[in-house]
């Protein structure tokens, strides 16, 4: 066991090692609120240095003493990334993120007036033990907050009209407010959370986490602070702050762990104020590989083929969140090469690809998809990601670029694979020209994987059965994989997404159905045996326990309803 605040100079060298071996500078979302944590890696080198200098490192959860966790404020120990666990005789046993920080453990042992013996934990373990002895959470700044309500809250809460912009101002940036706002967009960053929604209502401020696709509602703050709160969060993303009756974009760029979170603002005005959500683009949380993405081998194999080619058109499908744009950022990743000019006009660009040119759609200034795309095809590129399609302009252009010698990727909105035909042939594309370019088109859709750590096997329940066609049912023999609900996925059962693929490669006897203009319920007639529904894809993946039926169900539409 090592103590402080006497520091020998074996440590003092073992830490200048650390600092030397790269150790990002902290990069905080805020200085009270989040410091840099390590990667799997340095948390073993950091556990090898601590055992060579005698400190204790421990593995398995504990519980920390009344007495001792009141010695520290909360602000300070999320600070410090510590939390005091016991006193024994006259020093404090304390648990440290980084045990070899040692100005933090002279800090607390000068505020305690007494000696500390450190203590190692890993990340998670830590992060529990902070969160059950401090609970730093936006729930508890938030419970805080609603003891302040005032009469000017009051008037606030039903006279918006009446708020300043100037009185938003001096709100928006109260230090307590500052943290609860911080703390809602941490809290959301460390549960996986897409999208952040802020909705004002009569009588209450709502907050909610889109995770994995549903939406999950938060402890509410006080219905008085919604004028700060919303201000605060249109100072972060630069918009007017005293325009609160037309709609607004704004972005917030930060720092979290050492890694780079964008996050997209919308407002909108609504009855009883404006309405934010935000967008989390979290490029550590993106899976750049179609495996990551649930896709099968003999879809990875069609896919890979199909980003050889050396032109042509490939289109992916689906509605507004089905991962079209994720699964695209994946194929251009495995198609990326240094001797390729790779370029993307995107609406808005929502991750940063290493090594692909990425221009990002402004209407305001004249840049749009067509214009866009017009001037990219004088950039000399080998392959083109169009972010959509969505009027006859672009598809056009889009098609003849085609047509040129460059490979397209696109999406469109449709309810399946072969939709996308008519669709582009209802926004002008002349089907010898759509029968020409077209090499593969994939229709995808979302869902939620069973978590891993909770899975179980249960007799199907009577309400997923009867939905079931009979050759279906057969399949699961009365089984189904469901997750039970677990610490490891917050009893949810569930823990991240996967996707539900059909794909069609354009072969020699639908290029020529496709030019003769042939209906879409025909076209489909033609796809062959070996052509899987995304139904059919779910259902082998709800066989596997990757998904349960009722994401399958809830995602796909019936084979019998296909192109319907």
């Amino acid at each position: 066991m090592s103590e402080l605040p006497t520091a020998s100079s074996f440590e003092n060298q073992v830490q200048a090692e650390m600092n030397q071996n790269g150790q990002p500078a902290p990069t905080e979302l805020s200085a009270d609120v989040a410091k840099p944590e390590k990667s799997a890696d340095d948390e073993e080198v950091l556990r090898e240095k601590c055992e060579l200098l005698g400190i204790d490192w421990l593995t398995q959860p504990t519980k920390a003493e009344d007495d001792a966790v009141s010695l520290l404020s909360a602000d300070l120990a999320v600070r410090l990334r510590v939390v005091p666990l016991r006193t024994e005789g006259k020093r404090l046993v304390m648990a440290m993120l980084n045990p070899l920080d040692i100005a933090s453990a002279d800090e607390v042992a000068t505020l305690v007036g007494k000696p500390v013996t450190r203590v190692g934990m890993n990340k998670k373990l830590f992060s529990e033990l902070m969160r059950e002895c401090y609970g730093t959470t936006a729930e508890r700044i938030a419970e805080s907050l609603a003891d302040d309500d005032s009469d000017s809250g009051s008037d606030v809460e039903h006279n918006f009209d009446a708020v300043e912009a100037d009185d938003l101002h001096r709100m928006a940036e109260q230090p307590t407010l500052i943290n609860l706002v911080n703390l809602l967009i941490l809290e959301a960053i460390q549960s996986r959370t897409s999208d952040i929604h802020v909705e004002p209502f009569e009588s209450e401020l709502k907050v909610k986490y889109r995770i994995d696709g549903m939406l999950i509602d938060q402890p509410q703050p006080p219905k008085h602070l919604q004028a700060a709160i919303i201000g605060r969060i249109k100072i972060m993303s630069g918009m007017n702050i005293a325009e609160r009756y037309v709609p607004q974009d704004g972005h917030i760029a930060l720092r979290f762990e050492g890694r780079k979170v964008d996050i997209r603002v919308s407002t909108v005005p609504t009855l009883y104020g404006e309405s934010v959500v935000m967008r989390i683009l979290d490029k550590s949380q993106l899976p750049l590989d179609l495996v990551s993405l649930g896709m099968k081998e003999t879809h990875r194999e069609q896919m890979d083929r199909l980003i050889a080619k050396p032109h042509g058109m490939v289109l992916v499908t689906g509605p507004t969140g089905s991962g079209k744009t994720t699964t695209l950022y994946a194929a251009l990743s495995k198609l990326y090469d240094p001797r390729k000019k790779i370029i993307t006009i995107e609406d808005p660009v929502e991750y940063e690809l290493t090594g692909i040119n990425q221009i990002p759609v402004n209407p305001k200034r004249g840049l749009t998809f067509a214009t866009g795309l017009r001037h990219i095809l004088r950039q000399d590129p080998d392959v083109i990601f169009v972010g959509e399609i969505r009027d006859s302009e672009t598809a056009d252009i889009a098609i003849r670029s085609a047509l040129t010698g460059h490979l397209i990727f696109s999406t469109l909105h449709t309810n399946d694979a072969i939709s996308s035909i008519g669709r582009l042939i209802d926004m002008g594309v002349e089907s010898f020209l759509a029968a020409s370019v077209l090499e593969g088109l994939l229709a995808q859709r979302l869902g939620r994987r069973i978590c891993p750590h909770c899975r179980e096997q249960r007799p199907i329940r009577e309400d997923i059965s009867h939905r079931l066609r009979p050759e279906e049912l057969d399949q699961f023999e009365g089984k189904e994989w469901i997750g039970a609900g677990c610490q490891e996925c917050n009893q949810t059962g569930t823990y991240g997404r996967m996707g539900f693929f059909e794909l069609v490669t354009i072969n020699a006897t639908l290029r020529r159905a496709i030019s003769d203009n042939r209906p879409v319920p025909e076209l489909a007639t033609l796809l062959g045996d070996n052509f899987k529904t995304m139904r059919e894809d779910g259902i082998t993946k709800a066989l596997e326990g990757s998904t349960t039926i009722d994401e399958v169900l809830r995602a796909t539409q019936d084979a019998e309803d296909f192109t319907t």
